[in-house]
Formats: C-alpha cells, sequence, structure tokens
C-alpha cells in the first residue's frame, strides 16, 4: 500500500504557488521500471524515461533522487454528479456518484472542456487550487451523499493512478463501485494495477487518425488498445466522441470510428457528444443536433446497438435513450441528465421480450 505524505505535505497550494509547493503533496509511486540511468514511468503509454531531476510529459510525474514522486493526497475538484454526466447510460443510471479530480494531464487537447485542471504546469491560465484529503474522508462524504460509486475524473487519471487506487480501495471497502474518465492512453502496467479496484472505464475516443492523435500529444495505437484491453478484462466499457465540425466528423473517419468499437464489441455503449467552442478552439462553431444524429446513423450502420448523442437535450430525436435491440421498447427515457422512465428490470431485461441489456444495473 502507498504510504501517505508526511504531515507537513498537508498545505493547499494556491494560486499562484510555485511548482515545488504542489510536489509537497507527492509520495513515492509504484507504477515504474528500475533502468540503467534513471526510472522508466509505466502509468502511460509514453512510458517516459527519467534521469534524477527529470519530468515526465505530464509535469507532475518525476524522479527525486532515483525514487519516482507521484501526485498523492489532494483533490483539485469534488463534487456529486448525475452518473449520467461522466457519460455512463449502462452502469447504475440514474445514479449520484461523487467525482474527485486532481491535476494533469498527459495529453494538450486545443479543445479540452477541463483545462483549468488539465493542462495545469503546462498552461500559465491553468490555476486551481488544491487541498489535502483521505481517501476515507472521500468515502465518508459519497455514503452521506448517497452515492452509489466514486468516479476519478477532471484531470487525467492515470498520471495520479496511485492516489486513485487508493481511493478506489477504500471505496471497496465502503460498498462502492470505482469508476474512472479518461483518455484511455493506459499501458498493461497500469491496466492490471487498477483491474482489481475498477468497476467502469470511460474512454474519450477522440479521433480515428493517428497524426491527429500526435497533434494532441497521445498515441491512437495505445488508445485503441485500452479499449480491447479494458473489455477482455471485464471492465465495464463505455466510450465517448467529442464531434467537433472540420475535425472529426468526416463520414470516412466516423465510419473507421464505430467499425472499430463494432468489431471490440457492438454492446459497449457510444456517446457522441457535443462540442462547443473552449479553451484554445474558439473560432470553430458548435456541434448541431443533425450533425450528431448522422453520426449516430453512422454507429448504426456499423453494428452499433446501444448510440447515445449528448449535450443538446430534447434535440436529437430519442438518442438519449436506451432502446431494446430486439424490439425497440424504450426501456431508459432521458432527457439531460434527468431520467423521466425506466422500464427496464433490475436486473437488466427488456420486459416486453426478455433482452439481456448489458451494463451494471442492480
Amino acid at each position: 500500500m502507498i504510504q501517505p505524505p508526511q504531515k507537513a505535505a498537508n498545505r493547499a497550494p494556491t494560486d499562484g504557488e510555485s511548482l515545488a509547493a504542489l510536489d509537497r503533496h507527492t509520495v513515492a509511486g509504484a507504477l515504474y521500471t528500475r533502468e540503467a540511468g534513471g526510472l522508466r514511468c509505466v502509468a502511460c503509454a509514453h512510458r517516459c524515461k527519467l534521469q534524477p531531476g527529470q519530468r515526465g510529459v505530464c509535469q507532475l510525474r518525476f524522479n527525486e533522487e532515483d525514487k519516482l514522486k507521484v501526485p498523492f493526497g489532494y483533490i483539485a475538484g469534488l463534487q456529486c454528479d448525475p452518473v449520467e454526466k461522466k457519460p455512463f447510460f449502462h452502469f447504475y443510471p440514474g445514479a449520484s456518484v461523487l467525482t474527485f479530480g486532481m491535476l494533469g494531464c498527459n495529453f494538450h487537447c486545443d479543445f479540452c472542456q477541463n483545462w483549468s485542471t488539465s493542462q495545469t504546469r503546462r498552461d500559465p491560465a491553468a490555476t486551481v487550487s488544491v487541498r489535502p484529503i483521505t481517501p476515507e474522508d472521500i468515502c465518508a462524504l459519497a455514503r452521506a451523499r448517497g452515492s452509489r460509486a466514486v468516479v476519478s475524473s477532471y484531470n487525467e487519471p492515470l498520471i495520479t493512478a496511485e492516489w486513485g487506487a487508493e481511493i478506489f480501495r477504500a471505496a471497496r471497502a465502503a460498498g462502492l463501485a470505482c469508476a474512472m474518465v479518461s483518455n484511455g492512453q493506459a499501458t498493461m502496467e497500469a491496466m492490471d494495477y487498477l483491474r482489481p479496484h475498477l468497476s467502469a472505464l470511460k474512454v474519450d475516443l477522440k479521433c480515428f487518425d493517428p497524426i491527429k492523435y500526435r497533434r494532441l500529444g497521445g498515441q491512437f495505437e495505445a488508445v485503441t488498445e485500452t479499449i480491447r484491453e479494458a473489455w477482455r478484462r471485464g471492465i465495464w466499457l463505455e466510450i465517448v466522441t467529442l464531434l467537433i465540425p472540420g475535425f472529426n466528423d468526416a463520414e470516412a473517419e466516423l465510419r473507421a470510428l464505430t467499425e472499430f468499437i463494432a468489431a471490440v464489441n457492438p454492446d459497449i455503449p457510444w456517446h457522441v457528444t457535443a462540442f462547443h467552442p473552449d479553451y484554445r478552439r474558439t473560432d470553430g462553431r458548435a456541434t448541431r443536433a443533425t450533425e450528431l444524429i448522422r453520426a449516430a446513423r453512422i454507429g448504426k450502420q456499423a453494428g452499433l446497438r446501444y448510440i447515445y448523442a449528448g449535450n443538446l437535450p430534447g434535440k436529437t430525436h430519442g438518442l438519449e435513450n436506451t432502446d431494446c435491440p430486439r424490439c425497440g421498447t424504450v426501456l431508459i427515457e432521458r432527457e439531460g441528465f434527468d431520467l423521466l422512465s425506466r422500464r427496464l428490470s433490475p436486473d437488466g431485461h427488456c420486459p416486453n421480450c426478455n433482452e439481456t441489456i448489458p451494463g451494471r444495473w442492480a
């Protein structure tokens, strides 16, 4: 088990404080290998080799005196949300979940909608205060608020995997499910490390083009491998694509993307969501409802059985609902993050034809 930081480190850095202040919220990490001349971080597919004094791509994992130091013992965000906001639609629908987040990311997407936390140490404008907390405090709050699960989000959870795992251990002991919202650039070492604790994973499949992924700071093949491995290992998986006009909305790319998901398993829910200009991509336009509907049609042709259109409540012709793929019965009716009705049985069957609907329902 990771040892907690010393009590002297329990001071939250405020906006504008130095990197050294944030570095006090670290412990010796677990996700690394030792190599000649340094350490190899294996929390994400960048696999940064770090000599003493060097930092990884994320800027938050670093080699200090031949020890890998990793973020630990703080939060930059903590909030109760409907699980549909993550979005998860086949993972305890209608439940409240307690979402926690730290700082930093291993990507640098110019359209990031959580950039104030994810781009810390990369963008001087991304300044968010943090505060120390214990896993037990997080779980106690989740129980007090009636949450069904704890979810690691707001930044990239892979680069804070040791802290996430510590919270997940406490959450499991408290009877809570555990989930992550990730860009999916994992390693198999990180998957093995998190698998005993993880109930569900949401992966952002941002596009279907290796060159575009490199521009975002990521590795396309690592993301697709994470998707395959998560499903193979029995982690409940849902995939989200933020549909950005002029970036990833070409028919050929959407067809390749959805055919890939269907080849892994057609039961994986795919969420196609609307972009709004944000962060450094402010010169484009927002995604229209008709474009989400078109993307959903392409996914349907590719063989996907559960497709959802998000961020434009009530405008996508029922694509927020969960329908039975056999008989068409509306099983869960939604608008935005609200459940309007539910006919799905507690064990996940259609009441009309008894079709089994994959997910986590109890």
